[in-house]
């Protein structure tokens, strides 16, 4: 099963307090996209890869397009926004996986392997939670959180959405896997998390 992809690199990244836009801050010499891009580069699952900007990253969407990687540019009016007005340009109205730009230790392997797992949910939408407690024990700030059966997790970022259902207003049918994998615990929302995350990649 082959799915396009959306990198999600148009926010403000408030949250880091640094003039360089998030996508480009340094991760082990290279920016934070250019992990990302790798992974995807590396599935045998990604048929094609947008790397979605807004008015926010203006650097990091020169950067893209220097490197020959495929840009959209969005209105910067929210992640779930942004994503909608992607899915709607393009006219993707299967399934499409989303990932954001600081997910830096993501492998192509992974990837392959949460799009298989989709493939056999037979639902519309696919999550890949972290438990908050894992985050918490590497001293990870938790930001993003959704609750699935009952619990809370932390959100990795990583999901594959159903094009069309996304642009409805409909109720979706939504599954989930929970990982303590590295290459999805790692999302850096902080500059602590940055540094946490660049010693755990050092180490492994």
């Amino acid at each position: 099963m082959k799915v396009p992809t959306l990198v999600m690199a148009g926010g403000k990244g408030s949250r880091m307090g640094l003039a360089t836009e998030k996508p480009m801050l340094l991760f082990l010499d290279n920016p934070l996209i250019e992990w990302v891009i790798n992974a995807i580069l590396e599935s045998n699952e990604v048929s094609e890869f947008y790397v979605v900007t807004s008015p926010n990253t203006p650097q990091t969407e020169e950067y893209c397009r220097s490197r020959g990687w495929k840009v959209l540019r969005t209105e910067a009016k929210g992640y779930h926004n942004d994503v909608k007005q992607a899915v709607s340009q393009l006219n993707w109205m299967g399934p499409v996986l989303t990932i954001p730009a600081d997910v830096p230790a993501i492998t192509g392997k992974v990837l392959d392997k949460v799009i298989k797992k989709f493939e056999k949910c037979g639902k519309d939408f696919f999550a890949v939670f972290v438990p908050i407690e894992a985050r918490k024990k590497m001293g990870l700030s938790v930001s993003s959180v959704d609750e699935y059966k009952g619990i809370w997790y932390a959100v990795s970022g990583v999901n594959i959405i159903n094009g069309k259902k996304t642009l409805s207003e409909g109720k979706v049918e939504t599954d989930a896997i929970v990982s303590e994998d590295i290459e999805v615990i790692l999302n850096v929302n902080t500059v602590k998390d940055l540094e946490v995350a660049q010693k755990i990649v050092k180490k492994s």
